[in-house]
């Protein structure tokens, strides 16, 4: 009993077995209930969507919504760029990462915006498809 302990407590302090990753859809594409053309289809995801992968067999991709619903992807329908999506209703992006510096510009709820990269402290940087770049707070996109 003590050693299952000691094993649980080991692995927790390891942090998440494992994490998932984010995609984002390339063009707008069909989600299915299982890995098949032939399944049913549910829905068609948006250009930019971003998409928690949860798993990868062969052609196709497992992914979650930020509603927390399942689809099957074809693999081949994912970008190489990371998209993250506005959640709040208006969010400012900043020239640095830091709320206090210069407002680039508000983004809208449901704008896409290209991940850069995470610059720690909660923010990251993105760009917008006009060329814009700034800062935006990670608690007010999806996708991250």
């Amino acid at each position: 009993m003590r050693a299952a302990i000691y094993g649980f407590l080991l692995l927790s302090a390891a942090g998440p077995a494992c994490a998932f990753e984010f995609v984002s859809v390339a063009e707008p594409a069909i989600l299915y209930d299982a890995p098949s053309l032939k399944a049913r289809k549910l829905y068609v995801a948006t250009r930019y969507l971003p998409l928690e992968q949860i798993v990868s067999l062969n052609n196709w991709v497992k992914v979650r919504d930020k509603d927390k619903h399942l689809y099957w992807i074809e693999k081949r329908a994912l970008s190489s760029k990371h998209f993250v999506v506005v959640t709040a209703a208006v969010a400012a992006v900043h020239e640095k990462p830091d709320a206090q510096s210069a407002t680039v510009f508000m983004a809208p709820q449901q704008l896409a915006l290209e991940c850069q990269q995470d610059a720690g402290d909660g923010w990251l940087k993105i760009l917008h498809a006009d060329g814009t770049s700034g800062y935006i707070k990670a608690t007010e996109v999806w996708g991250n």
